[in-house]
């Protein structure tokens, strides 16, 4: 069992007392979704719950713990799944692993069509069932519009979590069916106090700069922080990265998967925006930005990046991709940003 971060425990506590069906955890990446999610999803599964949530000990926590409880069904993607030791229907499964099929990005309508039938079965302990979705916004149309009916009347005692990292992707009528929680950021000394923790229970104990610079690279979004920790970002070399960008060097970024390429792309376009419109930075020190483009250029150049994050995931040439951000990035940055041509 993972101990929840304090901030993400003062939620779960105001949650329990509330009532309602289904519940909406909404807000941007890094803020501990799934981590709530799935403490509020043994807390209401706890044969001994408290009103700090789950005991932690029964035969209902440790069967969470294991991935086997019956009346626990987890919806999301089959790679989140892999990656979080959920166990796939054995159809799923076994195409996956007869190479018929990759497993899915998305929240397919099968599984969908699965946690339906799922609140149809008697419940095997307890006094609910809990169906937890996540991300939700990974579910396609057919998916929602499955579980939609579900979600509005569901038949016995069923209770829903969905958590989403973008609230507008999903259908109006799925978030009018749920009481949504805006998640809350922690403050600085809570979110390095406990990224420097994690940090360290996977052997990287940082300095406070070093856990410092990981916090600003993720915005101040502590889970996205410590995927910044597995990279050994140094202060230095994120301090120092839009200068190099501005001059075409893009070794720093040479390795990294394109969708943090990208990523790292539009936080700088963030911050020189928000530097020409006299506002703070977030992700960068504001000593280290080259001098912001016109804004109409620096608009323009959000768009294009906002385009091609809809298919970062599927490069056609990665390598040709890097090569056209480069000298994009640079283009803008020189104050030369004439749209790109169309061919």
């Amino acid at each position: 069992m993972t101990t929840l971060a304090p901030w993400l425990h003062a939620q779960l506590q105001r949650l329990l007392a509330q009532r309602g069906h289904a519940l909406l955890l909404s807000g941007p990446s890094g803020l501990g979704q799934y981590d709530l999610a799935l403490a509020l999803a043994r807390a209401w599964l706890c044969e001994q719950p408290t009103a700090d949530g789950a005991c932690g000990v029964c035969g209902s926590c440790h069967a969470i713990d294991v991935r086997t409880h019956a009346d626990l069904c987890v919806l999301m993607p089959e790679t989140l799944s892999l990656e979080l030791g959920w166990p796939l229907d054995e159809g799923a499964q076994k195409e996956i692993d007869d190479k018929k099929r990759k497993a899915s990005k998305l929240i397919r309508v099968e599984a969908a069509r699965e946690a339906v039938a799922f609140t149809q079965f008697t419940r095997s302990r307890g006094r609910t069932k809990v169906i937890l979705v996540y991300p939700a916004e990974r579910m396609n149309i057919e998916s929602a519009n499955t579980l939609l009916k579900t979600l509005e009347e569901p038949v016995g005692e069923v209770r829903f979590v969905l958590a989403t990292e973008a609230a507008h992707q999903l259908l109006p009528t799925i978030r009018s069916r749920c009481q949504t929680h805006a998640m809350v950021w922690p403050d600085a000394s809570q979110a390095l106090a406990w990224l420097s923790h994690a940090a360290a229970d996977k052997g990287k104990p940082p300095d406070p700069e070093q856990a410092a610079t990981w916090l600003q690279a993720a915005g101040g979004r502590p889970d996205d922080a410590l995927v910044w920790a597995s990279t050994g970002l140094q202060t230095t070399t994120w301090a120092q990265l839009p200068q190099a960008l501005a001059r075409g060097d893009w070794s720093t970024l040479n390795g990294w998967p394109p969708a943090q390429q990208l990523a790292v792309l539009q936080k700088l376009c963030h911050d020189l925006m928000a530097r020409a419109s006299g506002a703070p930075t977030r992700f960068f020190p504001a000593e280290q930005l080259p001098p912001a483009p016109r804004w109409g250029a620096l608009a323009q150049w959000s768009r294009e990046l906002m385009t091609t994050a809809r298919t970062v995931e599927h490069p056609y040439n990665a390598g040709l991709m890097q090569e056209a951000w480069a000298a994009r990035t640079r283009q803008v940055l020189s104050g030369n940003a004439a749209a790109p041509r169309r061919t």
